[in-house]
């Protein structure tokens, strides 16, 4: 099949690359929200999902369209020594660079002293997987974004336990609270036939079914993460019955949904 299956096993690969992001209308219409709340003079903006919800690609996106324009940040990996924490401020924000210990108290005179520079544009800083980052810290981060010389953008998972964040004193400093959700049926479709014409792989686009992708979904409830696993392994059978001359065996028209419950099994998504 010319590297057909291989080709489109490779295209679910579970990497972040800003370039594969796929513009799906309300994923849209969430990410020019998150535009607009970032122009606003606001201190903190919660950005919320559950995981494999596609934060972190979004995140990519976002930073790599900011940056363009205007002096943003994305820490990626928690930063949760406290000392790190704010010499990686200080350097990014105010470009003065600490060897030695940096404590809060220290960091807030730094803030104090450049209170009386000339105002500039907000940096705006990116912090993903806020939920590792501590209480002590998250408060402390609080009491910097007051100063108004730094905006925080808060991204975490969307958990059943009460976070620091949602407590009533943290809430009334966030302004806008935006959450990032699952693909329906249909918005899944429409992901899985972009991701593989972005990639030439047009194949292999006309073998998921409105039938097969709502199978998928049903395994996978729309997490997009789940759902590239899935693939990738259900990719990764095709190409073994390939090498194996098994191929002709398969119907190649459509993704067989024996072979989708297969891959389930395979990545835990079906218990056997």
């Amino acid at each position: 099949m010319d590297n057909i299956f291989l080709n489109s096993k490779n295209v679910f690969l579970d990497v972040i690359n800003n370039k594969d992001y796929i513009q799906l209308d309300r994923v849209s219409v969430i990410y020019q929200s998150l535009r607009d709340s970032i122009s606003k003079p606001l201190k903190m903006i919660l950005f919320y999902g559950k995981p494999g919800t596609g934060k972190s690609m979004f995140l990519s996106k976002l930073y790599n369209d900011l940056r363009q324009s205007q002096e943003v940040y994305l820490y990626s990996t928690p930063i949760l020594d406290e000392s790190e924490f704010y010499k990686t401020l200080a350097q990014d924000i105010f470009k003065i660079k600490h060897d030695a210990e940096l404590n809060f108290t220290q960091f807030m005179a730094i803030v104090k002293h450049k209170e009386e520079e000339d105002s500039k544009e907000t940096p705006i800083i990116i912090l993903d997987e806020a939920q590792l980052y501590s209480q002590n810290l998250m408060e402390k981060i609080r009491l910097v974004s007051d100063t108004r010389k730094v905006k925080f953008l808060i991204t975490l998972h969307k958990t059943e336990k009460e976070d620091i964040i949602a407590k009533e004193h943290f809430q009334t400093r966030i302004w806008e609270t935006i959450e990032l959700q699952n693909a329906t049926s249909e918005e899944l479709k429409m992901y899985i036939q972009k991701k593989l014409m972005q990639a030439n792989c047009f194949d292999s686009v006309h073998m998921f079914t409105t039938k097969a992708v709502n199978r998928i979904h049903s395994l996978t409830n729309g997490n997009y993460r789940d759902t590239n696993k899935l693939l990738y392994t259900l990719f990764d059978l095709y190409t073994v019955y390939e090498k194996e001359n098994k191929v002709s065996a398969l119907k190649t028209n459509y993704i067989s949904i024996k072979m989708i419950e297969m891959s389930a099994i395979h990545t835990g998504l079906i218990n056997v």
